[in-house]
C-alpha cells in the first residue's frame, strides 16, 4: 500500500518537460509574450492536472483558453451576475480568439525573445492596451 507522500507525488507529478512546451508555444505562437509563454508552460507542468493522455498542443490550447478566458475578459463578472456559463463564454470568446490569432502571426516587434533581449514591461502594458482597443472596437463593429 502507497503511503500519502506518495500517492501526492504522483498526483503532483509532471507530465510534460517545462522546456519542450515553451519550445512548442514559442514554435505555434511566436507573436505571444515571452512572460506568457513561461506562465502558461509553468502552469501546465506544475498545476496538479490529469494530462497523461493529452498532447502538448491540447494542454497549451485549453491552458491558454482558460487563463485569458478568466483574467482578461468579463467572464468571471458575467457569471457572478447570473449569467449562465454557456452564454458567458459564448459573449467572451471572440476576444479570447482575437488575442490567441494575434499570437498565432508572426510580427517581428512582438516575437517572443530570449530572456537577454525581454521587452521593456512598461511597454508591453501600452500594447496590450492598444491591442485590447482595437479588439473591442472591431468586436463593437
Amino acid at each position: 500500500m502507497k503511503t500519502r507522500a506518495e500517492r501526492r507525488r504522483e498526483r503532483r507529478k509532471q507530465w510534460f518537460v517545462q522546456a519542450e512546451v515553451e519550445d512548442f508555444i514559442r514554435q505555434e505562437y511566436p507573436a505571444c509574450p515571452e512572460f506568457a509563454v513561461v506562465y502558461f508552460a509553468t502552469r501546465i507542468c506544475t498545476v496538479p492536472k490529469n494530462w497523461r493522455s493529452a498532447p502538448i498542443s491540447e494542454a497549451v490550447d485549453v491552458t491558454m483558453q482558460n487563463m485569458l478566458r478568466h483574467q482578461l475578459t468579463d467572464y468571471d463578472q458575467l457569471m457572478l451576475i447570473g449569467v449562465r456559463r454557456k452564454e458567458a463564454r459564448r459573449r467572451v470568446q471572440p476576444k479570447v480568439n482575437a488575442i490567441i490569432d494575434g499570437w498565432k502571426k508572426q510580427r517581428p516587434e512582438m516575437v517572443a525573445q530570449p530572456v537577454e533581449k525581454r521587452m521593456d514591461p512598461r511597454e508591453f502594458a501600452a500594447e496590450l492596451l492598444i491591442t485590447d482597443k482595437v479588439i473591442m472596437d472591431r468586436l463593437a463593429k
